[in-house]
């Protein structure tokens, strides 16, 4: 390993509606930064090309044009096109030069990424991004990476080589959020497709919207809000977020979900051979890190994984603007080496890089596996007289700690875009004064100091037991980092659902945290938090029941730390 440093209706739509116009905010300055006069042509996005100002064409270098795609159902999907400058380098013997899609993120358009696509051409890539069918003025309705998605990245290739100097052996795509799934699912269903970068993106959408069997209403609230002004919902996707919200015929729900996956065309990519670049935030509150990690080990193909503090996109945000951004750099790198065989070749090698929290140091592994060396396991051990056991304890039999359910303790994931945004930012991530947390409604297990600190990589797993007094329930699991003054620093968490289960009888209880890279302080403790309501999620906890966390049978109830 080598190592350096680097310094709607729903509630939750409410509060994120802002977010729309943040990024209509950004979208336009990107453009006034990338082309000439391009405030005004923010203001109306879907224009023909031929109401570009003659001004901006014939100054325009690279050329930049507004097109329309046309689709065999009549569906029209709105596009920009970026092509190099005649004499650019990078074509080949017939003046051909690399392409690369770039499939507009959730409720954007297709200007999103004219900053980056004008230093695309400008380095030598014919570069065409659309508005996803169903946003703004593409026609159709959203269809959630669906058929007809899949479909329209193939004929936006089509139409890419049959309209610009585009090179049929050198396609590739970028895209962030909706685009980084789509770019994989190109990956997966066009075999001309030769390299890829998904930028907050997503592997397994059933995982990220119902992990642990649990739902993940603010996330759902977050995107129907986002989608609201700017996008129509197609009668599926409108029933699948009705069901969604109400746990209704959730079976339905993950099947619309799984094939809309790339995780679940794996294979498919492997075969193709095509290089994937996947870039995710540890604290994603949309699309989990977890589903990603583990998208990346099935793949066989070139492949490189970079992590880092912060929220759903919030890492790529300052690329919009063409501003200096580490993560857009790497998958440029990325495309550079595997459709131009040029750039950096240290943005181009394979293996996973970490930026640890919160000291921003960078870490590079060979794979994904090399990132924890060793397991530490740390005993849940019988509560006390004040409702708090010791964790790393003998790991004594026979014992449980009873709380009240569906009661919000205070330990929380946090709110979904804020939370991980204040962890990149400024090292904040949500917290808790454990010696204040309720025991009624909070099971607390605390570890002794830790003289040296502890280096933690990769996903802690919890195994215990629970007995409910109704047969359906969710628990979440919170890990904190604690100083002397008992202040607490979200680590990581997890929700973990069951139903049919027979009241008032135990049955194991096993729960993935969502992976991480942290570095404990000397002097500092670890806490463990487990509740049974958390705001960010659908909990299924009737208020008025019992819960009650213990020891297994089949050994001691412990805490699986990855460290190094």
């Amino acid at each position: 390993m080598a190592r350096s440093r680097r310094t709607s209706d729903n509630p939750v739509g409410r509060r994120r509606r802002a977010s729309v116009s943040l990024c209509a905010g950004v979208v336009a300055a990107a453009l006034a930064v990338a082309v000439p006069g391009g405030t005004a042509m923010a203001a109306a996005p879907d224009r023909p090309a031929s109401a570009t100002p003659a001004a901006v064409r014939a100054s325009a270098a690279p050329a930049f044009r507004l097109v329309e795609i046309p689709l065999k159902d009549g569906t029209v999907l709105k596009a920009d096109v970026f092509t190099p400058a005649a004499g650019t380098p990078g074509a080949d013997r017939n003046g051909r030069y690399p392409l690369v899609v770039q499939p507009a993120s959730w409720g954007q358009n297709d200007l999103e990424y004219v900053a980056q696509g004008r230093k695309l051409a400008a380095d030598g890539y014919v570069a065409v991004t659309y508005t996803v069918r169903g946003f703004w003025g593409s026609g159709g309705q959203i269809d959630v990476a669906g058929p007809k998605d899949v479909g329209d990245i193939s004929a936006v290739i089509d139409w890419s080589l049959a309209h610009t100097p585009a090179d049929p052996d050198r396609v590739g795509m970028v895209g962030l959020s909706l685009g980084g799934g789509l770019t994989l699912m190109g990956a997966a269903f066009d075999p001309r497709v030769k390299a890829v970068a998904s930028l907050s993106g997503w592997a397994d959408l059933t995982d990220a919207l119902y992990s642990g069997q649990t739902r993940h209403l603010q996330a759902a609230g977050l995107l129907a809000a986002v989608q609201t002004p700017t996008g129509r919902r197609s009668p599926e996707f409108a029933r699948t977020l009705s069901d969604l919200y109400a746990d209704r015929d959730m079976p339905r729900v993950i099947q619309w979900a799984h094939t809309r996956s790339p995780a679940t065309y794996v294979d498919r990519i492997n075969a193709h051979g095509t290089a994937v670049f996947l870039a995710n935030a540890w604290g994603d509150s949309i699309f989990n890190p977890g589903q990603m990690t583990s998208f990346y080990r099935r793949l066989t193909v070139p492949k490189r994984l970079e992590l880092r503090p912060g929220d759903h996109a919030t890492q790529e945000l300052t690329s919009l603007l063409g501003l200096p951004n580490a993560t857009w750099t790497s998958a440029r790198q990325w495309l550079d080496h595997y459709l131009k065989g040029s750039g950096s070749s240290g943005g181009a090698r394979q293996g996973v890089e970490l930026e640890v929290r919160s000291g921003g140091e960078h870490e590079n592994y060979q794979n994904w596996r090399a990132v924890g060396s060793r397991t530490e396991r740390l005993r849940l051990g019988r509560p006390d007289s004040h409702g708090v056991g010791t964790l790393g304890a003998a790991g004594e039999a026979g014992w449980s700690r009873r709380v009240a359910g569906g009661i919000d303790s205070g330990a929380d994931g946090g709110i979904a875009e804020l939370s991980g945004t204040l962890d990149q930012v400024i090292g904040l991530p949500p917290m808790v004064v454990v010696p204040l947390l309720p025991r009624s409604s909070a099971a607390i297990w605390q570890s002794a100091p830790y003289a040296q600190g502890l280096r933690l990589r990769g996903a802690a797993r919890l195994h215990t037991t629970v007995t409910a007094s109704t047969p359906k329930g969710s628990a979440f699991a919170y890990l904190y980092d604690v100083n002397a003054l008992g202040v607490g620093k979200l680590i990581s968490h997890a929700p973990q659902s069951w139903s049919g289960r027979q009241p008032g009888h135990a049955f194991p209880l096993d729960v993935t945290l969502f992976p991480t890279a942290y570095d404990l302080p000397a002097g500092h403790r670890l806490a463990l938090v487990l509740d049974t309501a958390d705001p960010l999620y659908g909990g299924s906890t009737p208020r008025g029941s019992s819960v009650a966390f213990g020891s297994p049978a089949d050994g001691p109830a412990e805490l699986a730390l990855p460290v190094r």
